[in-house]
This record gives structure tokens, sequence and C-alpha cells, in this order.
């Protein structure tokens, strides 16, 4: 199978474009790409539909919140490791 000629981030800064309102056909000739692929590439690559986004968001404040939640007890956390009694 051939190489792209275009990496992940190229692809993305293109479909970004569009996402941005920039009209397809005047990015397809910056980029050098037909109008077909450009519509691949955003089949493929294009943002997740509406529920898995909403999952990725809830997730990413999940992961803020417990990091959050695991800083305020590293102190108190810290000073019982050092008081546990270690197994014979």
């Amino acid at each position: 199978m051939k190489a792209s000629r275009f990496s992940e981030a190229q692809k993305a800064f293109i479909l970004k474009q569009g996402a941005d309102g920039m009209p397809v056909a005047d990015i397809c000739r910056k980029a050098g790409i037909s109008q077909a692929t450009y519509f691949n590439w955003k089949k493929i690559c294009g943002p997740p539909p509406v529920g898995k986004r909403l999952l990725l968001v809830l997730d990413r404040l999940v992961c803020i919140n417990l990091s959050g939640l695991l800083l305020e007890l590293g102190a108190p956390l810290a000073m019982m490791g050092s008081a546990r009694p270690r197994p014979s």
C-alpha cells in the first residue's frame, strides 16, 4: 500500500479548516487534494459522533477530578504510609 503524502497532523489541520467554515473547494485547491479525498478523510478522521465526544469529555472530567482528589489526599496518605506496620 502506498504511503500517504500527508501526516495525520496535516490531515487534521485540513479538516479543521473545513470545520471552521472555510469552503471545501478552497481547502482542497490549496492542499492539492480532490474533494473526494477530503470527504474520505472527514469520514475516517473526522470528529467522533456526539455520543462518543460526550464520553470523551466525561472521561476527561473524571480524570481531572480524580487527580485533584489524589493531590488533596496525597499528604495524609504519605503520612499514613510511614506509620503502617510491615508484614512479617
